[in-house]
């Protein structure tokens, strides 16, 4: 790497730490070349803007997502259900190291910056896809023992919401009680469509459709209640 994309990286590396930690509309410029050991005039060769910069650090947490986040807990954990939850743990003991000052990088600057820099909010999107993406596919992996109703994307979102409002609901409280009771309604859903999963199979054909039901078209219902009988005389 040359000493010209060596200053670059070392700013972009910075500004990622200040944004998360400070936030975007706090982190001057200046702070960043100092902080990086670049020159200021350096930044604004690279990023004329400040908003540029935004730009490429939205850009490198999209590149860096699989291989700093998600491959070593890929590479521990093969059961893809279980990779989820490792994730979700992830992000609990960043909490506990962080004091609950650092939560989800992305989650953070979408809230400060969603409205006010509508440029960046497709990139923010983009990173929420990516992350979507990962889990969507371990979903998809474990296809075969869930029920067949079950839709990978919609459920990967709910997990991407679990996972979002725990960890803010920590950091507000200062608290795990929120991010844990989140977490463990999440494993209790995945626990009972596998338990569905495990359990399900196809109806025969020509058979008794599933379940208590009667079939469509049939009168039956309820048995009738006894009539009452009066005294003998």
């Amino acid at each position: 790497m040359t000493d010209t994309a060596d200053t670059r990286e070392r700013i972009i590396d910075r500004a990622m730490d200040l944004f998360v930690y400070q936030g975007y509309a706090a982190t001057g410029l200046a702070q960043i070349a100092k902080e990086s050991g670049a020159h200021g005039g350096s930044v604004y060769h690279f990023f004329p803007t400040k908003e540029d910069l935004l730009r490429a650090v939205l850009e490198r947490r999209k590149e860096l997502l699989f291989p700093e986040v998600l491959a070593p807990i890929w590479k521990k954990i093969d059961d893809p259900v279980e990779r989820i939850f490792a994730l979700m743990d992830g992000y609990r003991r960043m909490l506990r190291m962080s004091e609950f000052s650092h939560g989800c990088p992305i989650g953070n600057l979408a809230l400060e910056i969603s409205e006010s820099h509508p440029a960046a909010r497709r990139l923010l999107a983009e990173n929420f896809d990516n992350w979507l993406h990962f889990v969507e596919q371990c979903i998809s992996d474990a296809r075969d023992r869930l029920p067949p109703d079950v839709e990978p994307r919609t459920l990967a979102i709910f997990v991407l919401t679990t996972m979002e409002g725990a960890v803010m609901l920590a950091r507000t409280y200062r608290s795990f009680q929120a991010y844990d009771a989140a977490i463990a309604t999440l494993r209790d859903h995945f626990d009972r469509l596998l338990a569905m999963g495990a359990t399900w199979a196809p109806p025969r054909e020509g058979g008794r459709p599933r379940g208590n039901r009667a079939a469509p078209g049939s009168k039956k219902g309820p048995p009738p209640r006894p009539r009452r009988r009066g005294p003998r005389s």
